[in-house]
């Protein structure tokens, strides 16, 4: 056996893969796109981005009902979106192994919250296995397959930002045989009708007593022992964490099986110690578990000492339980200005934004690169609240306020997440004869997770063709009458059909269409430049937000090595001081 330098999310990929996983769907989401995209390289396993992640947990649950092993994966809140099939998924079982991959993101690295999801393993009773380093990745990836079988359940796989983005060597052997089960009609097991869902419900029970007696047994848990007197229980990223700041001062427990959790080893434990130190990022979800245990002799600290807010650090677990202050970091010398996010140059979304911000309206905006239209200087956006909920929103705001604010209000959207979950908003608006416009920002790809292919795109997730959604005709499919495709970048022709638009008393949609500027096979020739003389320093460029044009000496002036040539600038240069200069050969 060889190993490999992996980071988390590709060896959970290569888990699946050695544990024979046949089916692999999944909604990409930061931090656990990689599990998917990772997987493609193996041929054997057929793996699909689904449109939205309940769909990508149906698509796995059938894989397993039909005799193969199946794995969906999604982020934090996307395992919101799954929650309905995976509940009831507790209660049917499984054929083939099932593995749900769950990265929670501790410290909004790229997230609307922060969400412990391992309140989802105790709600809907199913298993949860967290690994601390990507060779445990891989192991507790394939243990949980075999696990699920065992168990007749769904098995959690819980990471977090730092394990699923972090590279460690990673031991990877050859697949296992893993064949596809004979596929039997039990609709007692797997059809959901509540007579047979109450006498499911005694198994999931009966199941639940199982694993706690497994919990106890299994060397997914462990203790590391140094004879210390202060005890340190953890799991995941937050044991790494203690053990850099601790070393041998602490005895660990290591909880690899985080529900259900192992009470009498916990017990145990803590009471082979004057204090017990519970580190965990997020939720008091272990600290909980363990004062409920009732210790009387054992000094429990948890929350008290460390925070329910983002990500721990080593100095930070050290400043806490040694007393330890945190070296102070080096200081530059000079001032370096703050680099909020922006979006890029040549970005489709500017055009659109800058219109919005023109005409002052009322912006619901969604989950995507162009929620980057909330900062300033274009500061468009109004609201983001999660994926699909722009269009939602936004009637529920006119059918609060009315016909007058409705005019001056209107969604914004992706065209990945309009798949996602946009639709139904949008039938909503039909039906319950809102007046609402909705802005499709269809930049031809799912771009804030890494240019994913969707069904929009044309192309399946190993480039293959397929099928491609056509917007315009689903929007009309669905009882919007006006329906109308612009080139953001045509500021003019953009703000007309803006004005337009919310002008009626009717739903429309505008697709404001024009692919996004980091796609290979986006090509703008060479740059744009600032014509001093006929400059009269207005700076409406300025409210672009793009970060090729900056100032200089007091005048605004193009850097060409940020400039891709998209030529928005020019449009919207009310005095034609901005011209495009052809690439030079």
């Amino acid at each position: 056996m060889k190993s490999q330098l992996l980071i988390g999310n590709a060896a959970v990929a290569r888990g699946a893969y050695e544990a024979g996983a046949r089916v692999i769907a999944s909604y990409p989401g930061t931090p656990s796109t990689e599990i998917t995209e990772s997987a493609v390289q193996y041929p054997d396993i057929y793996c699909e981005w689904a449109p939205n992640e309940k769909v990508a947990a149906e698509v796995a649950i059938g894989a397993s009902i039909a005799g193969a092993r199946a794995m969906t994966c999604c982020k934090h809140v996307g395992l919101n979106v799954m929650a309905d099939p995976v509940f009831t998924a507790s209660y049917t079982g499984v054929k083939g192994g099932l593995v749900i991959a769950v990265a929670d993101d501790p410290g909004m690295h790229s997230s609307q919250n922060e969400q412990d999801s391992r309140h989802y393993a105790e709600a809907s009773k199913c298993p949860m296995l967290e690994p601390s380093d990507s060779a445990e990745c891989l192991a507790f990836t394939k243990a949980a397959f075999a696990l699920s079988e065992r168990f007749d359940t769904p098995f959690f796989l819980r990471l977090t930002t730092r394990v699923a983005h972090s590279q460690s060597l990673a031991p990877v052997g050859d697949p296992e045989e893993a064949p596809l089960k004979p596929y039997e009609k039990k609709p007692a097991k797997y059809v959901m009708a509540p007579a047979n869902a109450i006498r499911r419900h005694v198994d999931v029970e009966n199941r639940t007593l199982a694993l706690k007696k497994f919990a106890e047994a299994t060397d997914l848990n462990k203790v590391i022992s140094n004879g210390a007197k202060i005890g340190e229980i953890c799991a995941g990223i937050s044991y790494l964490y203690a053990r850099e700041a601790l070393g041998d001062k602490a005895d660990y427990l290591k909880l690899g099986m985080v529900w259900p959790l192992p009470e009498q080893q916990l017990r145990c434990f803590a009471e082979q110690h004057e204090t017990v130190y519970v580190i965990e990022q997020l939720d008091p979800f272990i600290e909980t578990q363990l004062r409920a245990l009732g210790l009387s002799n054992t000094r429990v600290i948890g929350k008290e000492a460390f925070t329910m807010l983002g990500e721990y650090t080593s100095a930070m677990i050290r400043q806490a339980v040694l007393g330890e202050a945190p070296a102070q970091s080096a200081q530059p010398d000079a001032n370096v200005p703050v680099r909020p996010p922006v979006m890029c140059a040549g970005c489709p979304h500017r055009g659109t934004f800058y219109v919005l911000k023109k005409l002052g309206l009322t912006v619901a905006g969604d989950i995507g690169c162009y929620t980057l239209g909330a900062t300033p200087p274009l500061g468009a956006i109004d609201t983001t609240i999660c994926m699909g909920a722009s269009i939602g929103a936004a009637l529920g705001m006119a059918k609060a306020r009315g016909e007058a604010f409705a005019e001056k209000l209107v969604s914004v959207i992706g065209d990945s997440t309009f798949i996602h979950s946009g639709i139904t908003g949008l039938i909503d608006v039909v039906y319950n004869k809102g007046i609402n416009t909705v802005i499709i920002l269809d930049n031809s790809i799912t771009g804030m997770t890494g240019h994913q292919d969707n069904p929009t795109t044309g192309k399946t997730i190993r480039g293959e063709a397929t099928k491609q959604v056509d917007l315009e005709l689903l929007c009309k499919a669905v009882g919007i009458d006006r329906v109308r495709v612009v080139d953001p970048f045509d500021v003019r022709a953009m703000e007309a059909a803006v004005r337009e638009e919310v002008a009626v008393k009717e739903p429309s949609v505008i697709i404001a269409q024009r692919p996004c500027a980091l796609l290979k096979y986006v090509k703008y020739s060479g740059h744009c430049r600032v014509n001093p003389d006929a400059c009269r320093d207005c700076r409406v460029c300025m409210k672009l937000g793009c970060p090729a044009l900056t100032i200089r000496e007091g005048r605004v002036t193009v850097d060409t090595t940020q400039c891709n040539g998209c030529g928005l600038c020019v449009n919207v240069c009310p005095f034609h001081a901005i011209e495009k200069e052809a690439e030079q050969a």
